[in-house]
């Protein structure tokens, strides 16, 4: 299962929960990941460590995906370092969750910034590398259920997710000609910190029963669907939102 081999893969919001384990499972097959995070370095070297022991080479790269300037210069030092970029994961958000009405400017322009500008920043500027890649770029996107489906209570991330849909599908339209596949990722309930500390218990046990499986998601199983989104198997599919839900939304 090596056959990400030779490939650089930069991985946002690589220091934790879903990031981490695709950052864990590209470098498993075999991929040199680029760990980016923001904030937390102990975190970062935790994530970089365990690639390392699943067999893979990493890298850290600290720049907030929200700052174009940093992403666009942080994307540049790493293409020149390791000779070009053939995979790139946008996984890096933040969730906020505010009725309509109680939402202020603040909360709604960090969520879009992080989650939406945050992913068209990463898109834009690695794809001069992608472009240059002869058999086969890859881009993936995080979106979310609940950008498919909405939800109350969580407007300014619902609108980032469903507009990483958008983003996803007119990128794919725009490079599919150049061999580069776009596509996103839609996970439904996925057991991190992020959601442990949101959802109480209460409404967890309400969603389990709404699952068909009878579980949450765990990181690994978005990883998974990452994995083979940027493997030769994927070749031929663009332009998809890839729902990870365990039958949640069919």
């Amino acid at each position: 299962m090596r056959e990400l081999e030779g490939r650089i893969a930069l991985v946002t919001g690589a220091s934790r929960g879903i990031g981490r384990a695709i950052a864990v499972e590209l470098g498993r097959r075999g991929a040199k990941v680029i760990v980016n995070y923001t904030a937390n370095e102990n975190a970062a070297n935790e994530a970089a460590a365990a690639v390392e022991a699943a067999g893979g080479q990493a890298v850290l790269r600290r720049f907030d995906v929200a700052d174009s300037a940093a992403t666009d210069a942080a994307i540049k030092e790493v293409t020149a370092a390791e000779g070009g970029l053939h995979i790139l994961v946008n996984n890096a958000g933040i969730a906020v969750n505010k009725l309509v009405l109680g939402a202020k400017d603040a909360d709604w322009q960090r969520c879009l910034n992080v989650n939406l500008n945050g992913t068209f920043h990463c898109c834009r500027s690695a794809l001069r590398a992608l472009l240059k890649v002869k058999d086969g770029a890859r881009i993936v996107n995080m979106t979310s259920i609940v950008g498919e489906v909405g939800s109350a209570g969580q407007a300014p991330y619902v609108a980032a997710k469903a507009g990483v849909i958008g983003l996803t599908k007119t990128l794919a339209k725009e490079y599919a000609s150049r061999g580069i596949t776009v596509n996103a990722v839609s996970p439904g309930y996925i057991d991190t910190d992020m959601t442990a500390a949101e959802l109480p218990a209460d409404r967890r046990e309400a969603l389990m029963k709404d699952i068909p499986l009878g579980r949450v998601g765990k990181p690994e199983d978005i990883a998974a669907a990452v994995a083979f989104l940027v493997s030769p198997s994927a070749a031929y599919i663009t332009g998809q939102v890839l729902r990870v839900n365990g039958g949640l939304l069919m």
